[in-house]
C-alpha cells in the first residue's frame, strides 16, 4: 500500500520540477546571455558559461544607446498609477455588487472580462482616436488610461469572489458596536481582504509594466517611452544587439522578482480565494 502511495507523489513530484525547469529555463538564459562577452553570444551555446564579462558591457551599452533612466521612471509612474487606480475603483465596484441590491449583477460581473476578448491591438487604436480627441495623445496619462481598461475589468473579477467569501456578519457585528457601513468596511472588510488586493495591485502592475503594444500606439515621444517600447529601439534594421537585449529583459524582470519574491504568500491566496471560491 505504502509503494502503490509513493508512485502518484513521486510522478506528481517529477513533473511539477520537470515543469519548474521548463518555465525557469527561459529566464536563465536571458540573465546568464546579458552576462555572456559578445563573441559568445554567436558562438556553440553552453549551458553554463564559458567566460563572464565583469565589465558588464552589455548593460553599459545599454545605458549609452537607450535613455534607460528616463524610461525606467516612465515606467515606475505608470505601473503605480495604474496598480494604485485599479485597486480603489476595483475595491468599490466589487463591494458595491457584492454587498448591495444591484440590478443586473451577474451581468455587471460578467461584462467585466469582455474586454479580454479582444487583442490590445485592436483597442490601442479606437483608444488612440479618443485620446487624440481629448488632447492626451502622447502622454503618459493615456498609456494609464488604457491600461486600466484592461486591469480593472480583472481587479473587480477577483475582488468580487473574495468578498463573496467574507462572512457579512462580520460587518454587521462592527456596525453593532458603534461603527458606520464605511468604517466597518475600512476596519474589517479591508484588512480581511489584504491578500486579495494585493493580488489585484500585482496583476495591474504586472500588465502595466510589461506592456508594449499600449505604449508603441499611443507614445511618440522619446521623453514619454516607458521602458518596453525603449528597448525595442536597441532593434537595429540589419542587426539585433543580443547582449544589450538581454541585460535590457533582465533589468525589465528583476523589480517583478523582487515584488514576487516578498508577495508571493499574498499573491497565491488571493489569486485562490479570488479565482476558485469566486
Amino acid at each position: 500500500m505504502r509503494n502503490r502511495s509513493l508512485i502518484p507523489r513521486l510522478l506528481v513530484s517529477t513533473g511539477a520540477t520537470l515543469l519548474g525547469l521548463w518555465s525557469f529555463f527561459p529566464i536563465y538564459w536571458m540573465v546568464v546571455s546579458s552576462f555572456r562577452p559578445e563573441r559568445d553570444l554567436f558562438g556553440t551555446p553552453s549551458l553554463i558559461p564559458e567566460r563572464i564579462d565583469w565589465k558588464f558591457a552589455s548593460y553599459r551599452n545599454l545605458i549609452e544607446l537607450t535613455d534607460y533612466p528616463v524610461q525606467f521612471l516612465n515606467s515606475v509612474q505608470v505601473a503605480i498609477t495604474v496598480a494604485l487606480v485599479t485597486v480603489l475603483i476595483s475595491i468599490v465596484i466589487a463591494y458595491v455588487v457584492t454587498r448591495y441590491r444591484v440590478p443586473g449583477k451577474m451581468a455587471i460581473i460578467g461584462s467585466m472580462l469582455y474586454a479580454y476578448m479582444f487583442p490590445p491591438m485592436l483597442l490601442a487604436i479606437p483608444l488612440l482616436s479618443i485620446f487624440a480627441y481629448i488632447g492626451i495623445a502622447d502622454h503618459l496619462l493615456a498609456v494609464v488610461m488604457a491600461h486600466c481598461t484592461l486591469s480593472i475589468p480583472l481587479g473587480v473579477w477577483i475582488l468580487w469572489g473574495f468578498f463573496q467569501t467574507l462572512p457579512f456578519h462580520l460587518e454587521e457585528a462592527a456596525m453593532v458596536d458603534g461603527c458606520s457601513r464605511a468604517g466597518a468596511f475600512v476596519r474589517v472588510v479591508l484588512p480581511l481582504s489584504a491578500p486579495g488586493i494585493i493580488t489585484v495591485a500585482i496583476f495591474a502592475f504586472l500588465l502595466s509594466w510589461t506592456d508594449y503594444i499600449f505604449a508603441l500606439v499611443l507614445v511618440t515621444s522619446d521623453t514619454n517611452k516607458t521602458l518596453p517600447v525603449g528597448l525595442a529601439s536597441v532593434l537595429g534594421s540589419y542587426d539585433a544587439r543580443w547582449g544589450e537585449l538581454m541585460a535590457g529583459a533582465t533589468l525589465i524582470a528583476l523589480p517583478l522578482f523582487i515584488i514576487f519574491l516578498f508577495l508571493s504568500r499574498y499573491f497565491i491566496k488571493g489569486l485562490a480565494a479570488g479565482a476558485l471560491k469566486g
